[in-house]
């Protein structure tokens, strides 16, 4: 219901609702079009009102290509039965043919409407099909143009600040996890229950807010509140690009540290230690801002935590009393830890 309910979905409602009413009241002035098929004006509002101006005239138009197509077949159908088809199979074929044709990728959204309009062309249109189908097609035309225009000129919807803040939501649970894994390397006491539970919730969240940002880029094509916001959007693709790089580095670290420490690779207390200071180091550096002055002092930290791990390690290589996978496992956590680190220095040097 929270949902459901943000203020976005309120708008968008509040303008469905007025652009299906005056849509319905202005139908009857269609030219060509018989005013008794006004209602199908604000059908045409409702496939065309998208959380997005892109999406509302992507919308519409595969909408109408759905609908001509369908109204083509109906009324090809409708030819078979006046020669003497019969009307059960006639039904069949517009359904069948319908829902085949649906398939084309192409017409997206507009592909439910081929088997639709072909049914209502086949049973409502009867002796005057060629002016229902014209007065169908042109009100629902008409429809979509008033549903398109509406959400262009009332409040066109903008998301890049709702993406921001998810991406800021992402960023948090990241860094958060990360100083987790590194306090359980320091405390030894490493749950892999745990570790793959905040793997797979990195993942999921992660999902949400790349389509979040889509939304979010989509919402800005031939907006025109998006034109002195241009600098907004660029920095979320930034974020979204360095973030996705950190969330998987982050997810694959506590993939390794929850298999690692089921076989007990992870016993030299001064590797875990190093390790931990590194995987920290970088929770920090991914938690700076855009244009953050600390920015460059966080990046020499993390970078000199990771070296003295590797180095740490290197020492380690020497011995011979580990399990054989033990550095491995222990390589592949600071390389995941490097992914952070570099997703960071990349991020950094762009919005400097």
């Amino acid at each position: 219901m929270r949902e459901a309910l943000r203020g976005e979905r309120l708008i968008l409602a509040a303008k469905a609702a007025g652009a299906a009413s005056l849509a319905w009241l202005l139908a009857p002035y269609v030219p060509y079009a018989d005013a008794e098929y006004s209602y199908y004006a604000p059908l045409g509002v409702l496939v065309s009102m998208y959380p997005t101006v892109a999406g509302s005239a992507r919308a519409g138009a595969q909408s109408l290509a759905g609908l001509g197509i369908g109204i083509a077949l109906g009324l090809g159908t409708l030819g078979l039965v006046f020669v003497g088809l019969p009307a059960v199979i006639a039904v069949a074929l517009v359904i069948g043919a319908g829902i085949v044709i649906s398939g084309i990728r192409a017409l997206g959204a507009g592909g439910d409407w081929v088997a639709i309009a072909a049914l209502f062309v086949l049973l409502l249109g009867g002796p005057h099909a060629e002016e229902f189908s014209l007065s169908y097609l042109l009100t629902m035309a008409f429809g979509v143009l008033v549903g398109v225009l509406t959400n262009v000129l009332v409040v066109p919807p903008l998301y890049l600040r709702r993406a921001s803040e998810r991406l800021t939501a992402l960023r948090d649970a990241v860094c958060a996890d990360l100083r987790d894994v590194a306090d359980a390397l320091d405390r030894g006491t490493i749950d892999p229950g745990w570790l793959s539970d905040a793997g797979s919730r990195l993942g999921g969240m992660l999902n949400d807010v790349s389509d979040e940002v889509l939304l979010a880029e989509e919402s800005s094509r031939a907006n025109p509140r998006s034109r002195r916001r241009a600098d907004e959007r660029r920095l979320n693709e930034r974020r979204m690009a360095a973030l996705e790089r950190s969330t998987r580095a982050a997810t694959e670290l506590a993939d390794l540290l929850a298999r690692g420490s089921a076989e007990h690779l992870f016993a030299d207390e001064q590797t875990r230690s190093e390790l931990a200071s590194a995987v920290r180091a970088s929770a920090d550096l991914a938690e700076s801002p855009a244009a953050d002055p600390r920015a460059q002092e966080r990046l020499r930290s993390a970078v000199g935590k990771l070296d003295d791990a590797l180095a740490q390690l290197g020492r380690r290589s020497a011995q011979t009393d580990e399990a054989p996978h033990a550095h491995a496992y222990a390589y592949a956590a600071a390389l995941c830890v490097r992914r952070i680190v570099d997703a960071s220095r990349d991020f950094i040097a762009a919005t400097a």
